[in-house]
C-alpha cells in the first residue's frame, strides 16, 4: 500500500472520529477545528469531505446554523477495516479458534494480529466474545505436545534454507535416532504437525511428526528445494498425511441403510459420489493416496461400513479382524 494512501486514509479516520466525538458530546466541530487536528488547511480538508461524501458515501452534511459537519445516520462510523456483522461475529470467535495454534509461534503472532483489528475498529464498536464461552462449543482435535523451540528451530530452517540435523523416534522404534535433513514443506492436520524433509540417510523425502523430533540444530549446510517437488504428493488435505503412500486409490465403501442418513450429511471428501441401492444401503467413493488413514476411519465405522474396494483395503480389514478376534475370545 503507497505511503501517500496510508497517509490520507489515516486522516480520513481522525476526521471520522473528530465528527463521531463531537456529536457525541453535544459540541461543533468545523474545518477551523479538522484543521488544528490534522495539520492540514482548510481546503484540503473540505475536499476531503467532498471525498468522503461524494465518492465513499459517508451520510455527512454540515449544518449552517451550528456551523458543524454531522452524520445524518446515527451510529454511524467510517470503517477502518470494512466489516459486515457476519464478519464481525467470525471476530468473535476467533480466539476460541486459536485453541489449534496454541504451544506454537503462531499462537501469539495470530493473538497480536487479532488486537490490531480490534484496534482499527471504532471506539463505539465493540467485539462481544463473553456470550460465546457459555453458548458456543469448540470440539477441537488433540494437539500434540510440540516443544516449542522445536517448532521455532524447523522454521527457521525453512525460511534460511537450511539443512536440519535432529534426534527422531519413528512410530515403530522406542529411540530417538540422528537425523540430516533438508526442511522442505510443513503441514498442519487436524491440529498435528508434520513436516516434508528430504532425508539424507534415505535419500528421498519423508514425512516427519514434530512431536517425535528433539535436539532440533540448523546445520551450516544450504540446501535448495527442487523445482518438480510439489508437496501435495504426499499428502491428502481431506484424509491424512501418510508420505509413503502416494499412488493415487479409488475407495468404495458401503454403509447399511441404518446408517444412510449419517453417510449422505457429511461430506467425506470432495471427490465423493454417492449411489442409494435398492436395498436401501448407501455406496460412498472416492478417491485418496491415503489408505491407512481410510483403514483407520473404517475400523471406527465397525459394522456400519464395508469396504469394497480396493483389495488392498479389504485385505487390510480383514487381516486386523482376525488379530481382533485373538483378544476377544
Amino acid at each position: 500500500m503507497p505511503r501517500e494512501y496510508k497517509v490520507i486514509k489515516n486522516r480520513l479516520l481522525m476526521i471520522d472520529k473528530a465528527i463521531r466525538t463531537a456529536m457525541e458530546n453535544g459540541r461543533k466541530i468545523n474545518t477551523s477545528n479538522l484543521s488544528k487536528l490534522t495539520g492540514m488547511n482548510s481546503r484540503t480538508i473540505l475536499r476531503d469531505i467532498e471525498y468522503m461524501r461524494d465518492v465513499m458515501k459517508v451520510p455527512i452534511e454540515y449544518d449552517a446554523s451550528k456551523k458543524s459537519f454531522y452524520y445524518t445516520q446515527e451510529n454511524y462510523y467510517l470503517k477502518a477495516v470494512p466489516l459486515t456483522e457476519g464478519e464481525l461475529f467470525s471476530i468473535a470467535l476467533f480466539d476460541q479458534l486459536l485453541e489449534q495454534y496454541r504451544n506454537t509461534p503462531l499462537e501469539e503472532a495470530l493473538k497480536n494480529i487479532f488486537t490490531k483489528i480490534v484496534q482499527s475498529l471504532p471506539d463505539n464498536v465493540s467485539v462481544e466474545t463473553a456470550f460465546l464461552n457459555s453458548q458456543v462449543s469448540f470440539i477441537s482435535d488433540k494437539i500434540g505436545n510440540i516443544d516449542l523451540k522445536i517448532f521455532q528451530v524447523i522454521f527457521a530452517a525453512m525460511q534460511k534454507k537450511r539443512t536440519l540435523t535432529f534426534e527422531y523416534r519413528s512410530l515403530a522404534s522406542n529411540e530417538h535416532t540422528s537425523r540430516n535433513a533438508d526442511p522442505y514443506h510443513a503441514i498442519c492436520h487436524r491440529g498435528n504437525w508434520y513436516l516434508i524433509a528430504y532425508c539424507h540417510e534415505r535419500k528421498i523425502p519423508r514425512m516427519f511428526a514434530f512431536t517425535r523430533i528433539k535436539k532440533a540444530i540448523l546445520n551450516k549446510s544450504s540446501f535448495i528445494i527442487p523445482t518438480d517437488f510439489d508437496p501435495n504428493k504426499y499428502f491428502d488435505k481431506e484424509m491424512g498425511v501418510w508420505a509413503s503412500y502416494q499412488t493415487p486409490k479409488t475407495i468404495e465403501i458401503r454403509f447399511i441403510k441404518e446408517a444412510k442418513m449419517y453417510a449422505t450429511e457429511r461430506i467425506w471428501h470432495s471427490s465423493q459420489t454417492i449411489k442409494e441401492n435398492k436395498d436401501g444401503s448407501i455406496t460412498l467413493k472416492f478417491t485418496t493416496t491415503q489408505i491407512p488413514e481410510v483403514f483407520r476411519w473404517v475400523l471406527g465405522q465397525g459394522h456400519n461400513v464395508k469396504v469394497l474396494k480396493p483389495a488392498e483395503l479389504v485385505k487390510m480389514v480383514q487381516t486386523e479382524i482376525k488379530k481382533m478376534n485373538t483378544i476377544y475370545k
